[in-house]
């Protein structure tokens, strides 16, 4: 049976705290500004791998650098352009970002994080089990866990909440191994991220925040 990749693209969205006076003054972050939409905020992450041999994870050469470059208007409401520049995957790992760059629009509403498709990104307030995608071979979902947990990676330590993903058969009556974590936390953005091969338990991937800029 062919690998399948638990975390359907990896692509980098996060949020931190930098300071541009022209841009600041053109775009206003929302009263309550959870995932740190600001234009001009920017995060770096490092990427690892999982080694069997050890069963840790090893640092590799692969970068996400983002960036909130500006806003564009998609069917009436705004959403904040993300830029993510990807280096140091010359292998072509498949559950790591590709080298180059990758654009994301996303808003915030009500809490949740959706893009310019209206797919649900992630939420910090909906608990309940949340469908993503089905599948031939089973069916993804996301659940917001209700405790938050302490995330020490490279930029520090943070308190996030945790988002698992997780996949079942088509029928619902076995859940798979692979168990995937997004961490978010308050007015940082996305902190950690895993990416998991549907059959095996451990993350194939980790992302970490290395370092941020964020208003």
């Amino acid at each position: 049976m062919k690998r399948i990749i638990l975390l359907l693209c990896i692509i980098v969205f996060t949020f931190s705290c930098s300071s541009d006076d022209n841009e600041a003054q053109t775009t206003q972050p929302p009263e309550s500004n959870f995932y740190a939409l600001t234009v001009g905020n920017s995060w770096v992450y490092k990427n690892f791998q999982y080694n069997p041999n050890t069963m840790g994870y090893d640092e590799t050469t692969i970068i996400d650098a983002v960036i909130i470059t500006g806003t564009e208007t998609i069917s009436g409401e705004t959403y904040y352009k993300f830029k993510t520049t990807t280096t140091g995957n010359t292998t072509a790992i498949p559950y790591f970002n590709a080298n180059g760059e990758q654009f994301m629009f996303l808003r915030e509403l009500f809490g949740d994080l959706v893009n310019e498709t209206g797919d649900v990104v992630y939420t910090n307030n909906n608990y309940e089990e949340r469908l993503v995608a089905e599948n031939s071979w089973g069916n993804i979902y996301d659940k917001l866990k209700t405790n938050i947990q302490e995330v020490t990676v490279g930029a520090g330590t943070f308190n996030c909440l945790d988002m698992e993903r997780y996949a079942k058969s088509p029928d619902n009556t076995q859940t798979f191994p692979a168990l995937d974590h997004f961490y978010y936390s308050e007015g940082i953005g996305l902190v950690s991220d895993s990416s998991s091969f549907v059959s095996q338990s451990n993350p194939a991937g980790i992302r970490r925040l290395e370092s941020y800029n964020v208003q």
